[in-house]
């Protein structure tokens, strides 16, 4: 009975001893390594990929925003799937994306609207845009629903009406949309791309100058 007792206790101690190990090791020393090597190699993503504008973070490079007036570029459309309804002290949307396939007749309606509506928000007295120039992006919302940037084409689309509504040269806004057009990763994968948040901080800098 004695020795029962003793190994119980035995092997009770060894499983406390392996579980404070444990949680010392993979609960407090590997976060705090992660963390540190993270925050000393990449500190811009591992703080969240913040974007500042006037001492002041105003957003995220990774996530999308809505509500820019029309003095500013326009992001991807963001298709919310519905309302929050769990925490209604905010109003979120459920993101999403545009999920149909190519031929559903609610898909061709939704393209069809979006894109009448980029063609006359974007056109102006002395530009006027085409229904072929208005690229997928501009009328399609990306995977989740938050994509953060536009192609080049959606940008040099809405130049005019941004250098219109500014009062600035076009070519001056041109430039800028060049000077934040981001290449292919690793010169291969993905599409050229431009932040929309980073573009319209800038803009909006130029705007102030001007």
């Amino acid at each position: 009975m004695n020795n029962s007792v003793t190994n119980t206790a035995r092997l009770l101690g060894a499983g406390l001893r392996a579980l404070l190990v444990l949680t010392l090791v993979c609960g407090v020393l590997y976060p705090l390594a992660v963390t540190g090597i993270a925050q000393g190699i990449f500190p811009g993503k591992a703080n969240g990929s913040e974007i500042k504008a006037d001492g002041k973070v105003v957003g995220s490079s990774l996530i999308g925003q809505q509500g820019y007036s029309l003095d500013y570029f326009q992001p991807r459309p963001a298709n919310g799937l519905g309302e929050n309804s769990v925490n209604t002290q905010y109003k979120l949307i459920l993101s999403g994306a545009t999920n149909r396939s190519g031929d559903n007749p609610e898909l061709i309606k939704w393209v069809k609207e979006a894109k009448a509506k980029v063609v006359k928000d974007n056109s102006t007295a002395d530009y006027k845009v085409r229904p072929s120039q208005v690229p997928a992006d501009a009328v399609t919302s990306s995977g989740s629903g938050l994509d953060p940037d536009i192609s080049p084409a959606y940008a040099d689309l809405q130049a005019h009406r941004v250098a219109e509504r500014n009062g600035l040269p076009v070519a001056q806004v041109q430039k800028l949309v060049d000077e934040h057009t981001e290449g292919r990763t690793l010169g291969f994968m993905g599409e050229p791309r431009i932040n929309v948040l980073e573009l319209n901080i800038a803009l909006k800098d130029l705007a102030a100058k001007s």
